[in-house]
């Protein structure tokens, strides 16, 4: 039974129970960030994170009432407690769950591929092909062409020439399309949804990953010598993403193969162990050989998922890891949030991101033309195309790295941006899921918050 069909019969005496323990977790914690206001200590960070996770519970319980996806209660408690509102999180106690975050991210990239059946993508192939095609084209001419046009506005962009401002916007462009795997699957996790749509959008999220880097990759390469006149065309550039990505394929598949005996063998007994153990492990691994995690981890998941019959006892125990660890994921993320920085750039950023949202929709519409999807999916597909994540932050700290001149401003922008698409991407998506009857039919549970579900009624 679907998470909203158990809600749905709540009553005013549970939704008020509901309401006075949010208001006491919250008291709670503001006497105990006031009594000892340094989080450094592990008892610290403990309450840290147990605080982040029983407000995030409650509070995205409480705004289902309204029809809100879980993602954005999760974010907003961690937002409103953060560093930059009441400050019951600090700073130390946000960098501190970063292994959280690690962890999370593994169980999302696993999780998604475990998702990537090969019958799905024979069924979605042309739509996915027409999509990401034309998204990549016209979402990064368009965009860019609304980042140049408000340029001289930045200040990070004072002072550069024609051509540097070119080269920018370009790189800009390439941000834009990214998506959100993280935000997709957290939906999939709360509706369970089953139908054209939410097929159309596992299969095009979870594999723009690939496209998108190596867009990037190619975009800092084009653009450096715009940027930077006296820079040449670095062909290591492209070396290294070959490198990245076939590394990647090969040790994700690897990994498939190694969880795909462990499963067999021995089956789920100690399984908890050996996903926290690659989660923070191997990932540190993979980070130090150069190598892209989330790429390995999907392809372990797709090789498990369409190379044996162990699919389903991966998905299974990924699920019951991830219980804690999304509802703590995204509540740090909220409390990641620089609203100060959204504050000051929320123009130029709701302008940015008002731009991206109209091309992707037009940019959807002319793919779905082109490919003759169904009216659903012409309809309702790109809605899950507007959550960025921590996905689109890394990627702008790429570029950080590759331009120090401009590259501070430009992170700050897109970390702007990101908090606005991060808020409304997952109620888009929520509500077109809803709108077309998708939610509550999968087959098969993703599980990841069933903690903050009640009990079905016996």
């Amino acid at each position: 039974m679907s998470s909203h069909g158990n809600t749905a019969r709540k009553g005013f005496a549970e939704r008020a129970a509901e309401v006075v323990a949010l208001a006491v977790v919250f008291a709670v914690m503001f006497v105990a960030s006031r009594a000892v206001p340094s989080t450094e200590r592990a008892a610290g960070l403990i309450t840290a994170m147990g605080f982040l996770l029983l407000s995030g519970m409650l509070a995205s319980a409480l705004l289902e009432m309204i029809g809100l996806p879980h993602l954005t209660g999760y974010l907003l408690a961690g937002a409103i407690s953060g560093p930059n509102v009441l400050q019951l999180v600090d700073h130390h106690a946000v960098q501190s769950l970063e292994p959280v975050n690690t962890l999370a991210l593994s169980l999302i990239a696993l999780a998604g591929g475990t998702e990537l059946k090969i019958d799905l993508l024979k069924r979605v192939l042309r739509s996915l092909v027409f999509a990401m095609v034309i998204q990549s084209v016209l979402g990064v001419v368009v965009v860019a062409l609304a980042f140049l046009a408000i340029a001289r506005f930045l200040p990070f962009t004072h002072g550069l020439g024609l051509s540097a401002l070119v080269g920018i916007a370009i790189l800009w462009g390439v941000l834009a399309i990214c998506r959100s795997p993280s935000a997709t699957l957290g939906i999939f996790s709360q509706l369970r949804p089953d139908g054209p749509v939410s097929r159309f959008a596992l299969a095009f999220v979870m594999s723009s990953d690939v496209i998108v880097a190596m867009l990037l990759t190619t975009a800092i390469a084009l653009t450096r010598p715009l940027i930077e006149p006296s820079a040449g065309l670095a062909l290591r550039d492209f070396t290294e993403l070959g490198h990245e990505i076939l590394g990647s394929v090969s040790l994700g598949t690897t990994l498939g193969l190694a969880l795909t005996a462990y499963l067999w063998a021995i089956g789920t007994g100690g399984f908890l162990v050996v996903l926290v153990a690659i989660g923070f492990g191997l990932t540190e691994a993979l980070h130090y050989l150069r190598f892209e995690p989330l790429l390995a981890f999907m392809v372990a998941g797709f090789v498990v998922a369409n190379f044996s019959q162990q699919g389903d006892k991966l998905l299974s125990s990924v699920d019951r890891t991830g219980n804690v660890v999304y509802v703590v994921f995204f509540a740090t993320a909220g409390a990641h949030l620089d609203l100060p920085l959204v504050k000051e750039l929320w123009p130029i950023a709701l302008f940015l991101g008002g731009v991206r949202a109209l091309t992707t929709w037009g940019a959807h519409r002319l793919g779905s033309y082109l490919a003759k999807d169904e009216p659903i999916v012409k309809r309702w597909g790109w809605s899950s195309l507007v959550s960025q994540a921590g996905l689109t932050i890394g990627m702008a700290v790429v570029v950080e790295r590759s331009f120090p001149s401009f590259g501070a401003g430009f992170r700050s922008l897109a970390i702007a941006n990101v908090a606005l698409n991060e808020l409304v991407g997952p109620v888009l998506f929520k509500f077109a899921l809803d709108r077309t009857g998708e939610s509550g039919k999968g087959t098969q549970e993703m599980g990841f918050h069933e903690s903050v579900r009640p009990p079905a009624p016996a």
